[in-house]
């Protein structure tokens, strides 16, 4: 496909939707001024050729700045192969260009008006050819999804007379609905949450005595108590009737905390994922493993812009998660310009907890500050989990002493009694299990 126009799409960034503008490329600049030297050296040297050269180069002048641009006028159809991708999917773009003027365009360009957030994986989002009145053409190409609401911007189109010249330039938009991408939630493996859970029945394991399936304590037998929870050996062995009471298993409520401050968005090596988007990614998969344990899990951010989901359960509230983690600005793929003020965040979240609930906090620990936090919230009574991406590499001294710094915060956390898990370069359900292996 043809490229663009030569002075890129720069030229007219400035160039509203449905606007128009019309300018002179100064594509044959100078070339008056060659044919009245070339003819006046013929006319020195009696060479008639260079005589009629130059005149010949004047008369072309004269067109080439007399020359108007053809009318404008498109027609713009989008369509995507998948309008609701998976994170990481590949969707195919396709665009028709109608002309629907009078007038033929026989240098037209488009350059299609790609979501910044994604990547063009194969073929060009541009288009260069010649249409009749009602004539259209067609290209394609592939981008790769990210999550979140990717709205198209208008295509710009530039149209040059027959000489290139004159062309004149429009934004032509088209109806689409946005490209949205949201996380599925798929459980990729149980995370072991701390014991502080709420009074409804669930599968965490708790020290209170009753129900259950894990031997917790015997106890004097006192009337009424199942026969099933009778121990029946320490009868025929003492003589006394005492009563097996085991773990009992309770629903927690967590909130799942994801760090999105600018010191977060911190990635081994330019191409690859920030802490923040495998933060975000962890967070979908730890809801779908939490929920299906029947707990009741929440949402919230550590970012400049307020996030909080309260702890719940059911349809509805799945669908309030995956559109939070899909398009939340808080969670944005790209770092905050707001100011993080820790202490009124802080508070702000400790007010929102509900008095029972723990913290699993997916963060990559690139400073102190989150540390003590996370300390705090302990302390407080919130017990916390942190489920920690690593986002350091050993390709610099400077990095492998930010490698150093994050391994110490580990051990911090863990030697205050916070499980902490390090989650390198490998598939979240791999290190999940490595936790589960450890607890």
């Amino acid at each position: 496909m043809a490229a663009g126009p030569s002075e890129g799409e720069g030229t007219y960034a400035d160039l509203g939707p449905n606007e128009t503008i019309t300018r002179r490329t100064e594509r044959w600049r100078g070339v008056s001024a060659l044919a009245l030297v070339a003819g006046a050296a013929g006319v020195l040297a009696s060479q008639a050729a260079l005589v009629v050269a130059g005149a010949v180069g004047v008369a072309f002048a004269a067109l080439a700045n007399a020359a108007r641009p053809p009318e404008l006028s498109l027609a713009l159809g989008r369509s995507v192969s998948d309008a609701d991708p998976d994170p990481g999917d590949s969707v195919t773009v396709t665009v028709d260009v109608t002309n629907t003027g009078e007038s033929s365009l026989p240098d037209l360009r488009v350059i299609d008006g790609v979501p910044p957030a994604l990547g063009v994986e194969s073929g060009s989002p541009r288009l260069g050819t010649a249409l009749r009145p009602g004539e259209s053409a067609t290209f394609s190409y592939e981008v790769a999804v990210a999550r979140g609401s990717h709205a198209f911007e208008p295509a710009l189109a530039v149209a040059r007379d027959v000489s290139g010249t004159a062309e004149r330039a429009r934004r032509v938009t088209a109806d689409a609905t946005p490209l949205t991408c949201v996380p599925t939630l798929e459980a990729a493996g149980e995370l072991p949450l701390r014991a502080q859970t709420t009074g409804q029945p669930g599968r965490v394991l708790t020290e209170i005595g009753g129900s259950g399936v894990a031997f917790h304590t015997t106890r004097e037998y006192r009337p009424g108590d199942p026969l099933s929870r009778l121990d029946w050996n320490g009868l025929a062995k003492t003589g006394e009737l005492t009563t097996v009471d085991f773990r009992e298993e309770r629903a927690a409520s967590v909130v799942l905390l994801i760090d999105a401050r600018e010191q977060a968005y911190r990635a081994p090596g330019s191409d690859a994922e920030s802490a923040v988007e495998r933060s975000v990614r962890a967070a979908g998969s730890l809801y779908g493993a939490l929920t299906d344990e029947e707990n009741r899990v929440g949402i919230a951010a550590l970012s400049p812009e307020p996030c909080w989901l309260a702890p719940g359960v059911g349809t509805a509230h799945r669908a309030q998660a995956q559109e939070l983690l899909a398009t939340h600005p808080a969670l944005a793929s790209t770092p905050p310009e707001g100011t993080y003020y820790p202490s009124i965040r802080g508070r702000r979240l400790r007010r929102r907890l509900p008095d029972d609930a723990q913290l699993v906090v997916c963060s990559p620990l690139c400073d102190d500050g989150v540390v003590r936090l996370l300390q705090r919230f302990d302390a407080a009574g919130h017990r916390v989990t942190v489920v920690s991406p690593d986002p350091t590499d050993g390709a610099t001294p400077g990095r492998r002493l930010a490698g150093v710094e994050r391994r110490l915060r580990l051990s911090t956390l863990r030697s205050a009694g916070i499980p902490a898990l390090d989650w390198r370069d490998e598939p979240l359900a791999t290190a999940l299990a490595r936790a589960g292996r450890s607890a």
